[in-house]
């Protein structure tokens, strides 16, 4: 069985939603996924492997051609964390912490992620959002820590949508590229969300 899903030109997150329903459809066989982006590619790619399929890509005129083999992947190894892991998801929404002082939402932002990479249990997954993502790239007030909690195993997740809004995409200092079926999907699985 052989299925072609034409995904360019859709917006994060409908290749990947595409995707899923394709594979749905399929008992076997081979699901070729065309985006137009890196940014859908990745997305794709990671959710092929996170639902145990193998991927792989090749771009022809500008054009990612994804072929998923259904139920042959392997899913992606997790990193086993320094402490208990924890269910704990932060969705960072902004590049400051608070309202009011830009100047003191700043210094607040680093202290809190100083503190973070102090903290036992680590949470799971940071999510960065709209703005957020500008503490994930270059010039990151807290690339530091971020690329600290990184090695620890927390899972560090970028909105590939606002990356492209910002023009952050290449910037991309720590963790990976992530699109909105996934922030759901985190969100929605976590035991507890704390948003800022």
């Amino acid at each position: 069985m052989s299925i072609n899903v034409d995904a360019r030109g859709l917006a994060c997150p409908q290749p990947v939603i595409a995707t899923k329903k394709a594979l749905e459809k399929m008992t076997d066989g081979v699901l070729t996924t065309i985006v137009d982006n890196f940014a859908a590619k990745e997305n794709v790619m990671k959710f092929a492997s996170a639902n145990h399929c193998k991927a792989t890509w090749q771009e022809t005129d500008g054009a990612y051609y994804i072929a998923i083999t259904k139920g042959q992947g392997e899913a992606e190894p997790t990193i086993p964390q320094t402490a208990k892991a924890a269910d704990t998801v932060y969705l960072i929404t902004q590049d400051k912490l608070g309202h009011g002082s830009n100047e003191l939402g700043g210094i607040l932002i680093k202290s809190f992620f100083f503190a973070l990479v102090e903290k036992e249990p680590l949470p799971q997954t940071l999510l960065f959002i709209n703005s957020g993502v500008f503490l994930t790239t270059e010039g990151s007030p807290v690339a530091e820590h971020l690329l600290e909690l990184d090695k620890k195993g927390v899972q560090i997740l970028s909105c590939g949508t606002c990356l492209d809004y910002y023009e952050r995409k290449d910037k991309l200092l720590a963790g990976g590229i992530s699109n909105m079926y996934e922030i759901v999907e985190k969100l929605s699985s976590a035991a507890k969300t704390i948003i800022l």
